[in-house]
């Protein structure tokens, strides 16, 4: 992801997270750490032609890594494309030499739920009223690198969408 990504970037925030939509100054601030070589962030982008259909960003701080996002446009859901996107993530943790991986999502996100199991991801506890203004609660998941080899990175594919970094 880079600084011209934001306006597409917001236009899906806006759809896919209506009530706690992140803001432009976010993705400025997360995007200020993402290069050089004190980078702590890893953003990407997801578009299919022109159109911006996902996206996801990850921090890293010493050897533990957070998902901070992960979205993808409605009509690519059941695509693997939140696959792909959560690999790229995942890679980034592995190169950032990080052992473990955490995020939260939302308790009534079971879609999500189910990609993170996949991939490893165990629930590890809850965040209550997390999700503003919504007061929804967060799932807890980890995702410890040490136990699959060291990497955190998958293998999953999806054709025809250009993941951009």
């Amino acid at each position: 992801m880079r600084w011209w990504d934001i306006d597409a970037v917001l236009g899906l925030e806006k759809v896919l997270f209506p009530e706690d939509a992140w803001s432009r100054g976010m993705f400025w601030s997360e995007l200020a750490h993402s290069r050089g070589p004190g980078a702590t962030r890893h953003y990407v982008v997801a578009e299919d032609g022109e159109r911006m259909v996902g996206y996801a960003g990850l921090a890293s701080s010493g050897d533990l890594a957070d998902v901070q996002t992960i979205a993808v446009a409605r009509d690519q859901w059941g695509t693997g494309l939140g696959g792909r996107l959560l690999t790229e993530l995942l890679r980034a943790a592995t190169a950032f030499e990080c052992a473990e991986v955490m995020l939260e999502c939302r308790v009534d996100n079971i879609r999500a739920q189910k990609l993170y199991e996949r991939f490893g991801f165990e629930a590890i506890g809850f965040r209550r009223g997390y999700y503003q203004p919504g007061n929804v609660d967060a799932l807890v998941m980890r995702l410890n690198t040490k136990s699959n080899g060291g990497s955190a990175a998958g293998s999953p594919s999806v054709q025809g969408t250009e993941i951009n970094g």
